[in-house]
């Protein structure tokens, strides 16, 4: 594939991953919470699954969309928009009255956040250079990790000391920053400027052709699994945990665990993934994911429970640098809005997907059972990369 060239990447690289973090702060700071947030404006428990819902239901279409829009006129106004929409979601969320409130503004948070995910990745893979795509795509998920772990941990100590508002206000400030630091941001180049075949294909052709090329299906076909897995995981892993006489605490501390292995870990798996390949981080990843998850249910103490989150920290750490690399790797410049646009829509429908399935299993055989099936569908990804990866 052709690569843009990008001489300031060395100094982008930094903005931009403190933009990804803040621009990812938002929704970690929601998710513990927006259930609760609903309950109080008098939401029943169907209409609190609805309105969670809405925000993945409509991002995962925007996500496509605006990848398109990414291509057209580069990253980084759509960029600045999608922050300051999110950050006007936010500040929305502290006026909200009744349910039908929080579930339009639920919609309007997931749409602007589709602009945010792929030009976000659209930066980091069009500013790492031939060699160096699996590091570039480290400080990525080190971002999205960051941003996980601070905003759990953040959500409750603002909601149960300061208030709903606050946390609202908070958010919304943050992503104004967000949105000040993109500025600093060079603008990216467009297709106008590189001469390409491409430039004329129609939309859904171009989202035809994406989900055709085998290095991409390996990474969108590991992304959705990675995420269904993690989002039957954040649905049994608390009934498993609390079944066993523990507390919301130690949940949370399992969380916190995963994320700071899963952060440790990006670095010199990309850098790893640049020296020997794709294929090898992400199968160890993937295989390291299906091992961790069924040790999990057939422990029973909070240490061994901590060292099958570590391992499955370390899963994640090892496969996200690879298959997000994947997507620059077989991408050329002017298409990576709807590529990363794609990936972003395959995660968050991974975790809208997973979390009700493998609630629904662990209901029919039991939250155990259904936590030693939780990986089952990382075994079809696996098969997949095998399959595709030896043959590019």
């Amino acid at each position: 594939m052709n690569e843009l060239k990008q001489p300031q990447s060395r100094g982008v690289l930094p903005i931009i991953s403190v933009v990804t973090f803040i621009g990812f702060l938002d929704t970690t700071l929601l998710i513990p919470v927006i259930a609760l947030y609903a309950s109080t404006l008098g939401a029943s428990v169907g209409i609190i699954g609805l309105i969670i819902g809405l925000y993945s239901i409509t991002n995962t279409l925007a996500n496509v969309l605006f990848g398109r829009l990414i291509d057209r006129v580069g990253y980084k106004f759509p960029l600045i928009a999608g922050l300051i929409g999110d950050a006007l979601s936010m500040f929305l969320y502290s006026v909200c009255r009744l349910p039908i409130h929080l579930a339009l503004v639920r919609a309007l948070h997931g749409t602007s956040g589709g602009l945010v995910g792929p030009a976000t990745m659209s930066v980091f893979a069009d500013y790492s250079d031939g060699t160096g795509k699996g590091r570039a795509m480290s400080f990525y998920g080190m971002s999205l990790a960051t941003a996980t772990l601070v905003g759990f941990g953040l959500s409750g100590i603002f909601v149960s000391r300061l208030g709903y508002q606050a946390l609202f206000v908070f958010g919304a400030g943050m992503l104004m920053i967000g949105a000040v630091i993109s500025l600093l941001l060079p603008r990216a180049v467009t297709k106008s400027s590189i001469p390409t075949k491409t430039a004329h294909d129609g939309g859904l052709k171009k989202v035809k052709d994406l989900l055709k090329r085998k290095g991409l299906i390996v990474g969108y076909c590991s992304i959705f699994a990675q995420y269904f897995t993690f989002g039957g995981v954040v649905t049994l892993l608390p009934l498993y945990v609390m079944g066993l006489g523990m507390e919301a605490f130690h949940v949370g501390m399992l969380l916190v665990t995963f994320a700071i292995m899963f952060i440790i870990i990006q670095l010199p798996s990309g850098a790893l993934s640049d020296k020997i390949g794709r294929l090898t981080p992400i199968t160890i990843g993937i295989c390291l994911g299906i091992v961790s998850l069924v040790i999990l249910p057939s422990v029973a103490t909070f240490p061994l429970l901590a060292v099958a989150m570590a391992l499955y920290g370390i899963a994640y750490g090892m496969l996200f640098p690879s298959i997000s690399a994947l997507i620059a790797d077989h991408t050329i410049p002017e298409e990576r809005g709807l590529a990363t646009g794609i990936f972003h829509a395959l995660l968050t429908a991974g975790v809208a997907i997973g979390a009700p399935v493998m609630g629904w299993a662990g209901e029919a055989v039991g939250v155990q059972l259904g936590l030693v099936l939780t990986p089952s569908i990382m075994v079809l990804a696996l098969v997949i990369a095998l399959a595709a990866l030896k043959r590019i």
